[in-house]
């Protein structure tokens, strides 16, 4: 099949009342990378241009197509069949002039007297015959019956789009023509709908709401998690601190024991302890029959330290040194 050349840009006037020159085109960016896209979609790569030229008062290529992926195989098809056969323009918009050597009939806003070429897609339905893609300040703008121009009408600036003089600069602006269609948004709107478990006539209002609630209960799921864990932890700690208190692990441990208890938990954790034998210094069983120690009780700095089998026990037979590991402890005075 012999190769047929497409019209990519013209000096044609746009469904908005304006037009973009040709001879103000620049194009050698887009040559170095002639990206063909579809339907003006960031990674919706589906081959590239051939054989750009600008002259006569437009700007044509030749689309080659990679085939690389489905979307790619499928365009080409329905390219060559000629059910999809509209090419559109990226443009950056450098300088705009409303003289009137560059207005023809019926033209209503400026003209783009200065641009750069930084996309080509093909698409199903432009805003006209000679689609473009303008760019604004890096706003998406979709310039079909239902879009919004920000370029000033001629003689009357538009809110937000200041009026620029002949052959000002303008920054980087961004405009679609050919945004995704309607349908397919609908379509969108239904399964994201579904997914939320909403009907599939929801309204954009119905499902916002939705995904706010949604978030909100993530939130507070977060934060009822990190309570819990900081809970845990602290009882974890309390474990480990009593265990070293009462020598059954040596303080070298402690890290490692918390870990543990991060993984098998408070309870099995407290278990764990209670199978250890506290450690006791062999010169306090020397010479006791039966290794029997007699070495004077302990000697606590808060209540927590007392092991919790004898809390009972000194409550009752030591109250004063109860009292005392008491006050130690909440810093306030114990009744008995």
């Amino acid at each position: 099949m012999s190769a047929r050349r497409v019209r990519i840009s013209n000096d044609s006037l746009n469904s908005y009342g304006s037009r973009v020159l040709t001879a103000g085109m620049n194009v050698e960016q887009y040559c170095r990378n002639p990206v063909l896209l579809y339907m003006h979609e960031r990674g919706n790569v589906i081959g590239y241009v051939k054989d750009l030229k600008s002259e006569n008062g437009e700007v044509t290529g030749e689309l080659v197509f990679d085939e690389a992926s489905e979307l790619s195989k499928r365009c080409k098809k329905q390219y060559e069949f000629g059910s999809l056969r509209m090419v559109s323009a990226g443009i950056d918009i450098l300088e705009l002039s409303d003289a009137k050597e560059h207005l023809v009939q019926g033209q209503t806003r400026p003209t783009v007297t200065k641009s750069k070429l930084f996309e080509v897609s093909l698409v199903d339905i432009g805003a006209n015959d000679d689609a473009i893609v303008l760019k604004r300040d890096g706003t998406v703008i979709n310039l079909g019956k239902d879009g919004e121009c920000l370029l000033p009408l001629l003689g009357k600036p538009n809110v937000g789009c200041p009026q620029r003089s002949e052959q000002a600069p303008l920054p980087s602006v961004a405009r679609q023509l050919n945004n995704k269609p309607q349908k397919q948004k609908v379509m969108d709107q239904k399964m994201l709908a579904l997914q939320l478990g909403l009907p599939e006539t929801a309204d954009e209002a119905a499902i916002s709401a939705k995904l706010a609630e949604l978030k909100a209960s993530k939130e507070d799921a977060d934060k009822l998690r990190k309570e819990n864990e900081t809970l845990q932890l602290g009882r974890i700690t309390a474990a480990v601190e009593k265990a070293i208190a009462e020598k059954r692990i040596g303080e070298d441990k402690k890290q490692q024991f918390i870990e543990l208890g991060k993984k098998i938990g408070v309870e099995d954790l407290e278990s764990t302890f209670g199978a250890m034998s506290p450690q006791v210094k062999l010169s306090a069983v020397i010479g006791h029959p039966g290794g029997a120690s007699t070495a004077t009780p302990a000697t606590y700095k808060k209540l927590s330290e007392v092991p919790s089998d004898k809390l009972e026990e000194m409550r009752e037979k030591q109250p004063d040194e109860y009292k005392r590991l008491y006050k130690a402890e909440y810093g306030m005075e114990c009744e008995i």
